[in-house]
């Protein structure tokens, strides 16, 4: 009896409770879980990419208050940064799934409301993460073309909209070639992430200062004290501006969310890669940020209008000279070409959880894994292809593209807000994983919530009170046509999701085939219990 019991062990060996974890939410295991605690918050960490954020940024800081806003700025953003950090990070220790945010609201919302809900996070959360993408990479592209720049500083170099997307496209198709590989590939490429953006940041913060001439150093009180407003706001406002170079330096909470049905002890690992990525992120960038403060000079104004087009190149050029700065200047872009990989494999990842669910066009072939590498290589593509469509703006205008870009952030704060408000604002049996905060969960939610709130009013604010139409910002008209389509498709008549739209499926019991497991999942929809609420306790 023991031999055969033996045998029977070996033949169905007992589920991990990774993965039984994941069933109690209704999901079988379908990837290889690859990722280490230590390798999810390199992934986190490097999702981030400090240095290369704090360069996109410095034209919020700069104007906005100098050095008094890069450095007290900063600092004074981060501690609010960190109360949404921590309620994503219940939030995902009780339910770690790679549906994360919309799966959150689904569960602890109301039956009446939770569909819909579930529908706009979902989409805000997808459609966020895929302008992300091709933000860092657009990002990445500027910083290739002020690398030139800096290598022919004799004359200035003026490139073409051609060229500018013929690089975005080949950024994009290369990561998107290493993002379709292994679980385990891409797991360990994050030491290699994670090395490269620490090392980064350590050189910016003490090669820096070593380098610069005695000429671009600046003193304590100018460095730690000066507020230097450039716009014709108020000097309080102009401050607040200033802050939305953190924030859009310290986003992407939810991007080891979505790579949870791929780490070991994801319960755990989680919500620990969430709240350390933040907090390293924010001293390092706290750093780089003081050590620019005292070594970009006084002539702020020569910085950002350059001729190279990018405000660090240009510190960088005054400190280091030609050869080393556009040495370190590659560097950083390698960096920044990171990032976007990474990106890129979130969005993969949340693509492949909403298709999942069958709440994105196409979902019967993008919900696929790939029998070779273990990964959806659909949705990675799919991804790419979004990317490069969004590319195709900036043949149209600047003010276009950025418009399109700066939803990465306002929809992002859409997606987080509504998972953390409903826990408290509808009756549930939510109950706090391993992770918890006790008595501190619900002021920190609030603290979360209302900090979300503001800034998102403050993203709309264009940068100077009377603005053209090159400085207007269009936020809140391209925020506000995307939730429009949103809703507009989910109560479209006949077709809309409100007709067939449940939430998420459960696909814990194996289908078969292609069609046959689409009508699996279905028939499993309809079959649900209205009732279902997510407990920590329960899995």
């Amino acid at each position: 009896m023991a031999m055969r019991a033996s045998a029977i062990s070996k033949s169905h060996p007992q589920p991990s409770t990774d993965e039984t974890t994941l069933a109690k939410l209704g999901y079988k295991q379908e990837f290889r879980r690859e990722f280490t605690p230590l390798e999810m918050s390199g992934l986190a960490f490097s999702y981030i990419g400090v240095v290369p954020s704090v360069i996109s940024v410095l034209f919020y800081a700069i104007p906005n208050g100098g050095p008094f806003a890069m450095v007290w700025g900063w600092a004074f953003a981060c501690p609010f940064i960190m109360c949404i950090g921590l309620a994503m990070a219940e939030l995902a220790s009780a339910a770690p799934t790679s549906g994360g945010l919309y799966y959150w609201t689904y569960s602890l919302a109301s039956p009446r409301c939770r569909n819909f809900l579930s529908w706009i996070v979902g989409y805000s959360n997808t459609i966020q993460i895929i302008t992300g993408v091709a933000s860092v990479n657009w990002a990445c592209t500027i910083q290739i073309i002020a690398a030139i720049g800096i290598a022919s500083s004799d004359q200035p170099y003026n490139s073409t909209n051609r060229q500018l997307y013929g690089i975005y496209t080949a950024l994009a198709l290369s990561q998107a070639v290493i993002v379709s590989f292994g679980t385990k590939v891409l797991a360990r490429l994050q030491r290699l992430y994670t090395l490269m953006n620490a090392s980064l940041c350590f050189i910016i913060i003490i090669a820096l200062p070593i380098a610069t001439p005695p000429d671009h150093r600046n003193s304590p009180n100018f460095a730690l004290g000066e507020f230097i407003n450039s716009t014709s706001w108020p000097s309080g406002f102009a401050f607040i501006l200033s802050l939305m170079a953190p924030l859009y330096t310290i986003g992407g909470y939810d991007a080891s969310v979505h790579m949870s049905e791929e780490a070991s002890n994801a319960a755990t690992a989680i919500p620990w890669a969430i709240v350390s990525s933040i907090a390293i992120s924010a001293v390092l960038g706290w750093g780089i940020n003081v050590s620019l403060a005292f070594c970009m000079g006084t002539d702020l104004d020569s910085i950002l209008s350059s001729p190279i087009g990018q405000p660090m190149a240009q510190i960088l050029y005054n400190s280091f000279g030609r050869k080393p700065a556009l040495a370190l200047w590659c560097l950083i872009i390698l960096v920044e070409y990171m990032v976007a990989s990474n990106c890129l494999l979130v969005g993969s990842r949340q693509t492949f959880a909403f298709s999942r669910d069958g709440a994105i066009p196409f979902s019967r072939y993008l919900y696929r894994i790939n029998r070779y590498t273990g990964t959806p290589v659909n949705t990675v593509w799919f991804d790419t292809i979004c990317a490069l469509v969004i590319g195709l703006l900036s043949f149209i205008s600047t003010e276009a593209i950025n418009a399109v870009f700066s939803i990465a952030v306002t929809a992002s704060y859409i997606a987080y807000i509504t998972p953390i408000t409903t826990r408290f604002a509808f009756k549930n049996n939510f109950k706090p994983g391993p992770f918890h905060l006790g008595k501190l969960s619900f002021p920190v939610a609030v603290i979360a919530v209302v900090w979300m709130v503001f800034m998102i009013i403050v993203f709309f604010f264009p940068s100077n009170p009377q603005p053209t139409t090159q400085e207007m910002n269009y936020t809140v008209v391209v925020l506000g046509g995307f939730m429009f389509l949103a809703i507009s498709w989910y109560y479209c008549p006949v077709y809309g999701g409100v007709h067939w739209f449940e939430g998420p499926i459960s696909n814990s019991t194996p289908a078969i085939g292609g069609e046959s497991r689409d009508e699996d999942l279905m028939s499993e929809k309809k079959q649900r219990d209205t009732d279902i609420y997510v407990s920590a306790v329960d899995v």
